[in-house]
């Protein structure tokens, strides 16, 4: 993900969706702290600017987990 964060942070603010599914005790931990990172550094935000947005596209139905 971070090898192409621009590419998707262009997605994102171009209304992507963003799915992840998988194990919640490990992978889907850091792919929701890596995507965090990616907003904050690609969007030029601080962390509760970046949680935010991320919530934002939770709430919209853009970021959805189907973790187990």
């Amino acid at each position: 993900m971070l090898e192409s964060a621009e590419e998707l942070w262009k997605w994102l603010e171009e209304g992507a969706y963003f799915y992840v599914c998988g194990d919640a005790k490990r992978m889907a931990k850091d792919v929701h702290a890596t995507l965090l990172q990616i907003i904050a550094e690609q969007g030029g935000m601080d962390d509760g600017a970046a949680k935010s947005y991320l919530q934002d596209l939770a709430k919209t139905h853009r970021y959805a987990r189907d973790i187990y």
